[in-house]
């Protein structure tokens, strides 16, 4: 009986993990949605809500990691059991992150806001902010389903937000040229696309840290990595105006 007895609370120790980790993940998913919705409508009281909402996930990955290390230590797990538990630690510590970059895009709302830019800027932003939350979204049911067999995706998805966020890079640059009123505000909008493109870059760690979880092997290591903004030169248009 008293076997039974410490598996089943073994199993319930998993599982509130796992279901912390649920918990965090939807805290993340809300925190970027609102993040971006105030980025776009200029709505500051939005932002500093975001901005607050910040310490809930810095909290969960504390909580997590102090219950990760007693496990460890009281139940001393092997194989999958400690391969799910230094998963926890780590998918964690990726979503406590997402909510760093969700709450420095809020952080820069009334910058912005000072200085309206085009309707395409705010599109573009909304767009690959929405590319990084199917991202991240997809990524946690496969972390509840354990459907690594889908998980390729995240690795394709990922490029294309590179890709999109190199296309805006070059269009805020474009802008701050034409008109050098432009530079501070674009020079905010920069971060934040910045900010959303790394918000993918966690979603893939996760989906890379799932599939360890599950089958006990790393991903491939030809992941792209990285955007092409380095590669980017605006010149400046020389003629008398």
């Amino acid at each position: 009986m008293q076997s039974l007895h410490i598996v089943s609370a073994y199993d319930e120790e998993l599982q509130y993990l796992s279901k912390r980790i649920a918990a965090m993940g939807g805290h993340a998913e809300r925190m970027v949605e609102q993040a971006i919705a105030a980025l776009v409508t200029t709505d500051q009281d939005l932002a500093r809500k975001v901005v607050g909402d910040d310490t809930v996930l810095d909290d969960g990955q504390r909580e997590i990691d102090d219950k990760a290390i007693l496990l460890i230590a009281k139940r001393q797990p092997m194989a999958k059991d400690l391969r799910e538990i230094v998963g926890v630690i780590r998918i964690s510590a990726d979503l406590e992150r997402v909510g760093d970059l969700a709450k420095n895009v809020a952080k820069r709302v009334s910058s912005v806001a000072d200085g309206r830019q085009p309707t395409s800027l705010f599109r573009g932003i909304e767009a690959l902010s929405n590319l990084a939350l199917t991202q991240l979204k997809e990524v946690l049911d496969v972390y509840a389903s354990r459907s690594v067999d889908t998980i390729g995706f995240v690795r394709d998805r990922d490029d294309q937000i590179d890709a999109m966020y190199t296309s805006l890079f070059r269009e805020l640059l474009t802008y701050m040229m034409e008109d050098p009123r432009n530079i501070t505000s674009c020079t905010h909008l920069l971060f934040c696309a910045k900010n959303i493109e790394r918000i993918g870059d966690h979603a893939t760690n996760i989906a890379e840290t799932i599939y360890y979880i599950v089958t006990g092997e790393q991903m491939p290591a030809e992941r792209p990595k990285g955007d092409k903004t380095d590669r980017i030169v605006i010149k400046a248009d020389a003629s008398p105006k």
